[in-house]
């Protein structure tokens, strides 16, 4: 049987996340978004329901669920990354040097773009051969690059922040069309050509297939090693998306940029209902992972919360996610 046969092989609910059972669980992340925004209307009242807070809220959810698409991805093909935030600030320090900033003023600021979304797919394509053809477990090979990555950015920019010069750079990804964010507007479009990908294409088709069953999917034609590292590498292309929306927000290159990336977007996949076992995933529910989380975040803070309690509360919410999904893997079975 061809790769491309295989299109026709594979369960054609995967896709839509587990059919009915997806749409309930969307259900439930809708109704869990909707109980945050009354508690934070009880609490916080105006300061919380007001447009400006709403779009705050979203445009701190734009960078880390950029990332999270790219995750979803990666897990729903039974790996794991843990090296996206130190991916994020590699790619924003090797954006801002000097000798790139100098190429931009002479080619235009898309250089930078280029720059950050280059080293960014590089360090998928890294992770992703360690993996697939290295056989390296992935949290070992992430790892490493989580480690390498985080110090070759201090190295580069000799631990010190990099201002970004460019008045183009900034005044593109500054604007807000329609009132809009730009970086809101590219978490969109990254949010729908993941869920096309993932649910309209025989690549998302596959991803489902190397997750589920890796040998089942090389008996059916698929060539997994290859698969893999097109997943980590969009994970990688997605972080240094990333990291050039970041550096639009802070007018910054750092090698502090991203900490905690790894575990928010790792989050936020769960949430949503992708497997961490692989072989099921959704960018839809990554989606409302995400801005769960987000939320969650704003009303903490709006309500003069410790960071110490948000990360107790997000814990609690990742073991109850993983708890639910052990049940419906059980019944399932």
């Amino acid at each position: 049987m061809s790769a491309t046969d295989t299109s026709t092989t594979l369960p054609s609910t995967a896709g839509r996340g587990g059919g009915s059972l997806g749409v309930a669980r969307n259900l439930g992340l809708v109704i869990a978004l909707v109980l945050l925004c009354v508690v934070g209307i009880i609490t916080s009242g105006d300061r919380f329901a007001s447009t400006d807070n709403m779009l705050t809220i979203l445009r701190l959810a734009a960078v880390i669920g950029v990332v999270s698409i790219g995750m979803t991805f990666v897990i729903t093909g039974g790996g794991i990354d843990l090296s996206v935030g130190a991916i994020v600030a590699l790619s924003s320090v090797w954006a801002t040097t000097t000798g790139t900033q100098s190429m931009a003023d002479d080619f235009g600021w898309i250089v930078m773009v280029f720059s950050a979304v280059i080293v960014g797919t590089a360090c998928g394509v890294v992770n992703g051969v360690l993996i697939a053809y290295g056989k390296i477990v992935p949290f070992i090979a992430t790892l490493a690059m989580l480690a390498s990555a985080r110090g070759l950015a201090e190295i580069i920019a000799d631990r010190k922040t990099q201002i970004i010069t460019d008045q183009g750079f900034t005044d593109f990804f500054g604007a807000e069309p329609l009132g809009i964010p730009m970086i809101v507007i590219i978490f969109a479009l990254v949010t729908l050509v993941g869920w096309f990908l993932l649910n309209r294409t025989t690549f998302g088709r596959r991803t489902f297939a190397v997750g589920g069953n890796p040998e089942a999917a090389r008996l059916a034609g698929i060539k997994v090693q290859r698969h893999t590292v097109y997943l980590y590498a969009l994970l990688g292309t997605t972080c240094g998306i990333a990291a050039v929306m970041l550096m639009s927000r802070t007018t910054t290159g750092s090698s502090t940029h991203g900490l905690g990336y790894e575990l928010d977007a790792i989050a936020a996949v769960v949430i949503g209902g992708t497997l961490l076992s692989g072989g099921r995933g959704t960018v839809i529910g990554t989606l409302f992972g995400v801005i769960i989380f987000t939320t969650l975040t704003n009303v903490f803070t709006l309500n003069n919360l410790s960071t110490s309690a948000q990360a107790v509360a997000k814990g609690v919410i990742i073991v109850v996610a993983v708890l639910l999904q052990q049940r419906i893997a059980d019944r399932k079975t």
